[in-house]
């Protein structure tokens, strides 16, 4: 049972706060943890409400990077001139999520604390190579966003102790573009059969880099490495992706699923979205 209910006012005070009151956790959107509260999955006693913490939904370029404040909402993200010109996959992924009320209190940081490897930002956000900035009683850690999963449901992050306070997204420069497309059986309120994410970087017709993320097909956001190699240093071609996504196909390993379809299936629709995300991501290269 909830018997306390904080507003701290900068990280420092929200790991002050996690550390003097047994069995409390950070809150940000609350759209999975209420739920898993309601169904006895977690039983906090004091819940930290991250929101009103200053930067915590930043948007902005500083540096080599793109900072993305943990408490930015799926809506911040989806509507952000920045995020659509520079992270379109993301941009994309997080106008998916849920309804408009969903993406209007849902935050990047509990897509990814959350560990269900389809969420959309969240294998959005590997694609584009985020690195998570984790503040905790040891100090502050960088950790690359694929690498934050334990399996399903199972999070790297403990917020009983750690506040996920950014991300930060590299630029390539000239020539990068990325894609993020879903399978789902309807627009809206409906969990993905399939989801990819893609990031490339093409100069002088050849691809320079590439980052290809699917799911779900494995316990965390996939990051298809074979996939993106069979790419760098050839020629920007169709039948180059289609391999790309044929290889992609191949190593995926979805299982049979009565909500989102049967493993034969979901296999093809991998090679099928893979070369979707590619192309769309390549029909961007020149704007």
């Amino acid at each position: 049972m909830v018997t306390a209910y904080l507003f701290p006012t900068s990280p420092e005070e929200c790991l002050r706060m996690l550390a003097a009151h047994q069995g409390a956790r950070i809150i940000a959107g609350g759209t999975d943890l209420m739920v898993d509260i309601k169904d006895r999955r977690v039983e906090p006693r004091v819940l930290v409400d991250i929101t009103r913490i200053p930067g915590v939904d930043l948007i902005a370029e500083e540096g080599e990077n793109i900072i993305l404040g943990g408490g930015v909402t799926h809506a911040q993200a989806a509507h952000s001139e920045l995020v659509k010109e520079k992270l379109a996959a993301l941009a994309q992924a997080a106008a998916s999520v849920g309804s408009p009320q969903i993406r209007n209190v849902g935050t990047l940081a509990g897509n990814v604390v959350n560990a269900q490897p389809a969420a959309d930002a969240a294998v959005a956000l590997v694609a584009l190579g985020a690195e998570a900035e984790i503040i905790g009683p040891a100090g502050t850690r960088r950790v690359p966003v694929e690498e934050l999963y334990e399996g399903v449901g199972r999070s790297r992050v403990d917020s009983t102790r750690e506040l996920l306070w950014r991300f930060l997204v590299p630029k390539w420069g000239e020539g990068d573009a990325s894609a993020f497309v879903r399978l789902s059986p309807r627009r809206a309120l409906s969990l993905p059969m399939l989801n990819v994410a893609v990031r490339v970087q093409a100069r002088d017709g050849r691809w320079q880099r590439v980052r290809i993320c699917l799911a779900p097909v494995a316990p965390r956001p996939y990051l298809c490495r074979e996939a993106a190699e069979a790419l760098v240093g050839a020629e920007v071609t169709r039948d180059r992706m289609a391999e790309a996504a044929r290889i992609a196909a191949d190593l995926a390993q979805p299982r049979d699923s009565q909500l989102r379809g049967s493993r034969e299936y979901r296999k093809e629709m991998v090679r099928v979205l893979v070369l979707r995300a590619l192309e769309e991501a390549v029909s961007r290269l020149g704007r």
